[in-house]
């Protein structure tokens, strides 16, 4: 194509893109948020909580970094990419990567052991998606110096928009229809971050979220024992980076993406809504913007598996207190049947039956109802060790499992926090029935506190770390 028959996009210079293309509309508004958002606006108490959540993110990305599958991930990787400029999560400097490469496998350790954080009623894990973006954006451009503070800022930017992606989709209701909602909100709110940290001008910031938008996606069904799982998030990380590194450079993306009726983002990640009407909500991307902060809706996990696992994780902890004898170990074989009851983006999430013919992987086990009740009731805690490759079809815990019928109950899908009540019955030989009942699981309803997270840091990370802030022998982490 010649330059006099060039498209008007293709004519369009950096300089083009300063402004949104429409001021007033959805897109437009949360682009010049973005934009205009500084450190000095944001509150105290969101900062501090920020940090906190920061660390907790790169502790989850430690622990996991030389997990089996995260070396096969990190051997592909290395062998695929040639070596760049950006750090690789517990490699220490031995390692190195292009931003995109980087990214997505520093994303895939984040969320290697289902140990990171995830928003309470607009599913996603924040960490993974939005530090590896970071990371390697701040490492890939080599001439300008980022302080923590502009870190910080772009952080918190990314955690606002995520969980407002979700929440305009009805929030769980991605999950109940089968979309890994993490890949599908994430490159939104990493192409936000990035954009913030890289303070691109709000046409920009529209471009780089109108290509972030369209890479969105990922299936749920990779929970049943793929390792993909464990990288979806980094597609999003991956992507929304891309995204904006691109649209830096003056490439055009879809603009007013999210409202646009014909292949706009809300109105194609709606197909096939039933439950609401309308079928999205396109005010909550900007309601209470700068005044509502999202971030407080950030969890921080507490057991080492799904987050729709953890009521009922709690529940049976609930009923060893309450019932110790009856619980004590020598009476398992004596329960007859467990019925869990759970919303439905919980129960579809999680409720699956484990085949009995099949062994379980980690993958599987993490995101299994069954499998979570029954760890608890044979160990009595539910973290790192339940999972490994030892501990996962032991007989006595795969009896338990055949025993426990996870079920839906419509009257916890009424609002979202009742969302995550879980109530479990467990019926003895002879007919006792003892019952529990958790409103919202540790971490949640109350939130993991500031000292939580510390002592969860040093409880994952002494394992990894030397005395020095070295990293351990592979075997050990």
């Amino acid at each position: 194509m010649s330059p006099a028959t060039a498209t008007t996009e293709e004519k369009q210079t950096p300089h083009d893109l300063t402004g949104v293309s429409n001021p007033s509309s959805i897109t437009g508004k949360l682009s010049t948020w973005i934009h205009d958002t500084t450190i000095s606006s944001i509150p105290d108490d969101v900062v501090r909580r920020a940090k906190y959540l920061i660390l907790d993110g790169i502790a989850c990305g430690l622990v996991a970094a030389h997990l089996p599958w995260s070396e096969v991930a990190a051997r592909a990787i290395f062998d695929m990419e040639p070596e760049g400029q950006c750090t690789i999560i517990g490699w220490g400097g031995s390692k190195k990567l292009s931003p995109l490469a980087a990214s997505i496998l520093n994303s895939t350790f984040i969320q290697g052991f289902e140990l990171d954080d995830y928003h309470s009623t607009a599913p996603l894990h924040s960490c993974s998606i939005l530090l590896p973006a970071l990371f390697a954006a701040a490492e890939a451009e080599t001439s300008r110096v980022f302080s923590g503070q502009d870190y910080l800022k772009a952080f918190i930017v990314g955690c606002e928009v995520g969980p407002r992606v979700g929440l305009a989709l009805h929030g769980a209701d991605l999950l109940s229809r089968g979309w890994h909602s993490g890949a599908v909100q994430g490159p939104s709110a990493s192409a936000a971050a990035v954009a913030s940290l890289l303070d691109l001008s709000p046409g920009y910031i529209e471009s780089a979220l109108g290509i972030a938008c369209t890479q969105a996606g990922g299936l749920m069904s990779a929970q049943f024992g793929s390792m993909a799982k464990r990288m979806q998030h980094g597609f999003a990380s991956r992507n929304g980076l891309f995204a904006a590194l691109l649209a830096k450079e003056g490439y055009t993306g879809i603009q007013e993406v999210y409202e646009t009726p014909y292949g706009g983002f809300l109105s194609m990640f709606s197909e096939g809504v039933t439950n609401f009407s309308p079928k999205s909500l396109p005010d909550e991307l900007i309601s209470g913007l700068g005044e509502k902060w999202e971030l407080h809706g950030i969890r921080v996990k507490l057991h080492a598996a799904m987050a729709a696992l953890h009521g009922t994780i709690d529940c049976i902890e609930k009923l060893q207190r309450e019932h110790a004898q009856l619980f004590a170990a020598e009476n398992l074989r004596n329960i007859e049947a467990i019925t869990t009851q759970h919303s439905k983006p919980a129960f579809e999430h999680g409720g699956w039956t484990a085949p009995a013919n099949k062994p379980l992987s980690s993958t599987a086990a993490q995101m299994s109802i069954q499998y979570a009740a029954a760890a608890q009731l044979v160990d009595h805690e539910v973290l790192m060790a339940q999972f490994g490759a030892d501990r996962l079809n032991r007989t006595l815990l795969r009896e338990l499992m055949a025993k426990i019928t996870p079920t839906h109950n419509p009257e916890l899908d009424s609002d979202r926090r009742k969302g995550w009540r879980t109530v479990v019955a467990v019926r003895f030989v002879g007919g006792e029935t003892v019952v529990a009942q958790v409103e919202g699981p540790k971490g949640i309803i109350p939130p993991a506190t500031d000292e939580d997270i510390v002592n969860k840091w040093r409880m994952l990370v002494r394992t990894c770390l030397t005395r020095r802030g070295g990293i351990r022998s592979r075997s050990v982490c």
